[in-house]
């Protein structure tokens, strides 16, 4: 038996973003919190505006939190929280890419439950009161945070980063423009585009994959796969950021079901201790880990190669299941993504306390083979 997690109600394709003010009303709400950050509150015609345009058709009040950080700490999570008593909000909407998100979500959390997020929330099915409605208006193609259950926030006291995974976390709409991906920059779109290749491949090769999760992140690898680079290369290639979006949103359903495994679990610790964003961690990381994990499963490795474009014809599984692992580092290339940790100031010092906590964030119990501290370690050292 397996379960399936999803917002309530999807939206995609271009003008989506129009609908935000309706839905909000359908749902009952009065006055949002607009959750965001400052460059994109102050983008003429950007995302924010769009979405206050539609809640202001739709008579729906709102007050700002626009104070947004990549890698959203506990503070964003308490000064948002701030804003929305003060403000008496009753809903949260969110525009950006998982940073936002996962802020958005963090400021409901608090909202609705006593005691501190780390201490008493983090970890899985721990949240015991509903949230208030979210809604997640999206502007990257990457995280996924918009249709998962999944809230990653940082403690800035201790530097790290944890994961509060509940149903209650997730969003009752999302919404995917990809008008409001158009011209991101490069950079951005290759870390966003490459998280999204690791919630695919992670879904695909976990220990809680599904028929139903295997289809979407299948379709994710391919669509990853023929288009990153060309939304990489050009920022305005509309074809190009709708595919990305479309396999964004379908990585994120796979693995918001099936779970992910140590490229995530470790990438949490250098975006809580390093503050590295967390798309080029998981790049970074995802080759090296996933060589780790070939053994486990290679006929779904040989698979990936396929999907991602490889010939293996006349090559063993175990032959085919190395180019999977050659095609990611190829993409990540292709992409300008850093090719090892040290380059991203990382040290070697570290990988101890950085194993530990790996081995003990949430997503480690899905990976396909369950190692041990020094696997991990050794796995940080292939990396660096």
């Amino acid at each position: 038996m397996y379960d399936f997690f999803m917002p309530n109600v999807n939206f995609f394709g271009r003008g989506a973003v129009k609908v935000t003010g309706e839905r909000c009303k359908i749902l009952g709400g009065k006055k949002a919190l607009i959750v965001t950050d400052g460059f994109l509150r102050s983008l003429p015609g950007g995302p924010v505006e769009k979405v206050t345009e539609s809640l202001d058709e739709a008579g729906i009040s709102y007050a700002f939190y626009d104070e947004v950080e990549p890698n959203p700490k506990d503070t964003n999570v308490k000064d948002g929280l701030k804003v929305f008593q003060e403000k008496n909000c009753d809903l949260i909407v969110t525009v950006g890419g998982g940073s936002a998100h996962d802020c958005g979500k963090g400021i409901g959390i608090a909202a609705t439950h006593e005691g501190d997020l780390y201490e008493n929330y983090a970890g899985i099915e721990t949240l015991s009161n509903p949230l208030p409605p979210i809604v997640c208006v999206n502007t990257t193609a990457g995280t996924a945070s918009e249709v998962t259950r999944h809230c990653v926030i940082t403690n800035t006291e201790m530097k790290i980063k944890f994961v509060i995974v509940s149903w209650r976390n997730t969003p009752l709409v999302s919404i995917n423009d990809p008008e409001l991906m158009v011209g991101k920059p490069a950079g951005l779109t290759a870390a966003t585009g490459m998280d999204a290749l690791t919630h695919a491949i992670e879904s695909y090769v976990s220990l809680g994959a599904n028929p139903v999760t295997d289809s979407m992140a299948i379709q994710a690898i391919k669509l990853i796969s023929t288009n990153l680079r060309q939304a990489v290369a050009y920022g305005k290639n509309i074809e190009a950021r709708e595919n990305m979006a479309h396999a964004s949103l379908l990585a994120g359903m796979a693995f918001n079901n099936a779970g992910l495994g140590y490229v995530h679990a470790m990438a949490h610790q250098l975006g809580g201790l390093y503050d590295i964003p967390h798309g080029v961690a998981n790049a970074v990381l995802l080759p090296h880990v996933e060589e780790f994990n070939i053994i486990s499963n290679p006929k779904r490795f040989a698979d990936i190669a396929e999907f991602m474009g490889e010939n293996i014809e006349g090559l063993s599984v175990r032959e085919a299941a190395d180019k999977a692992i050659a095609a990611i580092r190829k993409l990540s290339e292709d992409v300008n993504i850093p090719s090892n940790l040290r380059e991203l100031g990382v040290k070697e010092e570290d990988f101890e306390k950085m194993a530990k906590l790996a081995l003990e964030d949430g997503n480690a119990v899905s990976n396909p083979i369950q190692g041990k501290e020094q696997d991990i370690i050794n796995i940080f050292k292939a990396a660096y």
